[in-house]
C-alpha cells in the first residue's frame, strides 16, 4: 500500500502504524504577500534580480510574448499547438509521450476551469505552452513544451509567468515539482515531501527500510545544500 505526497503529519502518522516512510523534495516559490512582480524581486539579492530581469528583457527582445489562458479563453487550436509542442519537446529528450491529444480534450471538458496554460506567441504563431493546474491556494506545474530553442524561454513560461499569475491571483505558492536546482535561483525554495509504503514481506521490508534511511539522510543534505544558494536578501 502506497500513500503518496501526504503531509508530514499524516507521515508521522502512518510511520507510527507501521508504514515506511519516504522523503523527498520539490521546489515551490511562496508569495509573502507581493503585490505585483516587480515586489517580488525586490526580495532578492541585486545580482539575482537583475538575472531575472535580464532573462525577461531577453524574451521580449525576441519578440516573444506569454499568456495566461483560463477557462474559455482556451480553445481547440491551442491544444493542438501545446500537444504539438509536448510530443516535440519529449523526441528531442528521447523520452515517450505518454499523453494523447485526447487525454487534453478530456481536460477541457471536465476541468478546464482549472488549467491555466500559458502560451507564448511569436510573429502571430504559438511557439511554447506551459501547463498548469490550479488548486485552492496553489499553481501546480505539470509540462512545458516547445518546438524551437528559444533562450530564457522555459524560465518565463514556466516560472515567472507563474509566479506574476499567483501574485495576480492571490495563490500562496506555485509548485514547479522535482528536479532543476536552476530553479533555487530564481526564488523557488526547496520543500520537503513525503510519502509512505507499507510492506507486508518482512526480509524485503527490512530491505526498503535500510534503503530510506540512508536516502533520507542523504536529502535532508541536499535541502540544507539548496538553502546555501538562496537568492533571496537575508536581514
Amino acid at each position: 500500500a502506497h500513500v503518496t505526497f501526504c503531509t508530514r503529519q499524516d507521515a508521522e502518522l502512518l510511520e507510527s502504524m507501521g508504514f515506511l516512510v519516504r522523503h523527498g523534495h520539490q521546489f515551490h516559490w511562496h508569495n509573502r504577500h507581493y503585490e505585483n512582480f516587480e515586489g517580488f524581486l525586490a526580495a532578492l539579492t541585486s545580482r539575482k534580480r537583475k538575472s531575472i530581469r535580464r532573462e525577461r528583457q531577453k524574451v521580449a527582445e525576441m519578440g516573444i510574448k506569454v499568456r495566461a489562458l483560463t477557462g474559455a479563453d482556451i480553445k481547440p487550436h491551442h491544444w493542438d499547438d501545446f500537444h504539438r509542442f509536448y510530443v516535440d519537446t519529449y523526441d528531442r529528450k528521447w523520452g515517450y509521450p505518454y499523453l494523447t491529444r485526447a487525454f487534453f480534450d478530456l481536460l477541457h471538458e471536465t476541468m478546464v476551469g482549472d488549467v491555466v496554460l500559458m502560451m507564448a506567441e511569436r510573429d502571430g504563431r504559438n511557439i511554447a505552452g506551459a501547463l498548469n493546474l490550479r488548486g485552492g491556494d496553489a499553481l501546480f506545474g505539470r509540462n512545458w513544451g516547445c518546438d524551437q530553442d528559444f533562450k530564457f524561454l522555459h524560465f518565463e513560461a514556466c516560472y515567472y509567468s507563474a509566479i506574476d499569475f499567483a501574485i495576480e491571483h492571490g495563490l500562496k505558492r506555485v509548485e514547479a515539482g522535482t528536479q532543476g536546482p536552476h530553479k533555487v535561483h530564481r526564488g523557488y525554495e526547496p520543500v520537503h515531501t513525503y510519502s509512505a509504503h507499507w510492506i507486508k514481506e518482512a526480509n524485503f521490508r527490512e530491505a526498503v527500510d535500510q534503503f530510506l534511511r540512508q536516502e533520507r539522510q542523504l536529502k535532508d543534505e541536499e535541502i540544507n545544500d539548496f538553502k546555501d544558494f538562496s537568492p533571496y536578501r537575508t536581514e
